[in-house]
């Protein structure tokens, strides 16, 4: 792609988040997106020297994916990259180039300074250790989801950028995909009625373990397999699409009840390969959601489902509800009472399968340009100025201690009621 295609892709991909969040309701439902994308639009092209210095922490495969969309966009670079782990260090350092420091310890990279901000995509449990030394040191912060292992961690990382006057930003993509917000956009225009339940589910069928090699440790490469370090499936995957849920039900959860098991990868690992969840919102409405690893046959997906329809965001297509069939008994006594007559054919069905509905739907629209680069143009935004992109870090709080909650109601085998004590965002 040249750099004129993706200035003309990208600008679309802008115009369609901005016409998406136009749409009465979705503004203030969506402010972050609203706000990122404007900004974007209104600020000029900056200086290879005024861009947004960032310092990336951990350049596993995401970290790495992550240096990649921050080199497309217009207000952010790389200037320092780090991990313990050498060959990951190295992979980086091919992206990055050799001129870019490079640091196997987190505290002599922030010692070095000439940063703006940190971006950490370390493993879980050591998110909120690493976001507070970035506080420490003067830098905002850009942290990867879930935000830390515990509730009371995810609540102190936003304590902690409180006191240092620091913006902190959750990598949640789907909060600023164009397909979401058209979606979204649907919802408030009353086209799929009231939201009364969401399925949502993330199947694979792999062990999610990798090899070692001779120089690593197992948990160092396999962490999310490992309690102290992952909540596996709640973390990891649910996280993403428990924060849809509570955007789309406008709401968290009032309890959660939910069963977990390792019934397939029996191979030492300490965190569920199945789960199972239901989450209770107010008015009786319901997200019922399935993660597990030896089925991938339904992938990853989110029904949000209304009175009049239902919207699959993750294939890009709302479906209208179709009125049922009318049975032949129930039409000739409806005659009957209105004193009408019609041929009545023999052998007319009294009964038919409630099979799933096969219509092709609606499309929501897709975008070719990856919404991570507009979180971190958002982020670049929100670093020049001081001011966090608004509404977001509420959306990735409440995601995480969903998807902790949800681990403590399997772990104890009981319903856990939504916590009384979370920080006011």
């Amino acid at each position: 792609m040249t750099d004129e295609t993706f200035e003309l892709s990208r600008r679309r991909f802008l115009d369609s988040v901005l016409g998406a969040t136009a749409a009465a309701g979705v503004a203030a439902a969506a402010p972050w997106a609203a706000s990122a994308a404007a900004q974007t639009l209104a600020a000029p092209v900056p200086r290879s020297g005024d861009r947004v210095r960032l310092a990336v922490l951990g350049t596993g495969d995401r970290g790495r994916a992550l240096i990649r969309n921050i080199q497309k966009t217009r207000n952010c670079t790389v200037v320092a990259v780090c991990d313990t782990y050498a060959p990951h260090l190295a992979k980086a350092r091919e992206i990055v180039g050799a001129a870019v420091p490079a640091f196997t310890d987190h505290r002599r990279m922030l010692d070095a300074g000439r940063y703006d901000a940190i971006v950490i995509a370390t493993p879980l449990n050591l998110h909120a250790a690493h976001a507070a030394a970035g506080f420490d040191a003067g830098l905002h912060v850009w942290c990867e989801k879930a935000m830390a292992r515990t509730i009371a961690d995810c609540g102190a990382m936003i304590t902690g950028a409180r006191k240092a006057g620091k913006v902190l930003q959750i990598g949640h993509q789907r909060m600023f995909h164009p397909t979401y917000l058209n979606a979204l956009k649907r919802v408030k225009a009353g086209d799929i009625g009231s939201i009364t339940q969401v399925r949502a589910s993330w199947h694979r069928n792999n062990s999610w373990r990798r090899p070692v090699p001779a120089d690593a440790t197992d948990r160092q490469i396999n962490w999310r397999l490992y309690r102290d370090s992952s909540a596996g499936l709640m973390t990891e995957l649910a996280t993403h699409q428990l924060q849809v849920c509570n955007w789309f039900m406008d709401s968290v959860p009032t309890r959660v009840m939910g069963s977990g098991s390792i019934c397939f990868w029996k191979d030492g690992r300490e965190v569920y390969d199945h789960v199972a969840l239901v989450y209770e919102y107010a008015g009786g409405r319901k997200v019922i959601y399935t993660s597990l690893l030896n089925n991938a046959r339904y992938g990853c997906e989110e029904q949000i489902q209304g009175s009049k329809g239902t919207i699959e965001p993750e294939l890009g297509r709302i479906f209208a509800e179709v009125p049922p069939k009318q049975l032949q008994l129930q039409r000739m006594h409806q005659d009957i009472a209105r004193g009408h007559k019609r041929t009545v054919p023999i052998g007319g069905a009294t009964w038919f399968p409630e099979l799933p509905v096969t219509t092709p739907g609606e499309s929501l629209g897709w975008s070719a340009y990856d919404e991570t680069m507009l979180q971190f143009e958002g982020f670049g935004e929100a670093v020049r100025t001081g001011k966090p992109l608004p509404g977001l870090l509420a959306q990735a709080y409440w995601a995480s201690v969903a998807s902790l909650l949800g681990e403590h109601a399997m772990d104890r085998g009981e319903a856990m009621t939504w916590p009384t004590d979370l920080i006011a965002v």
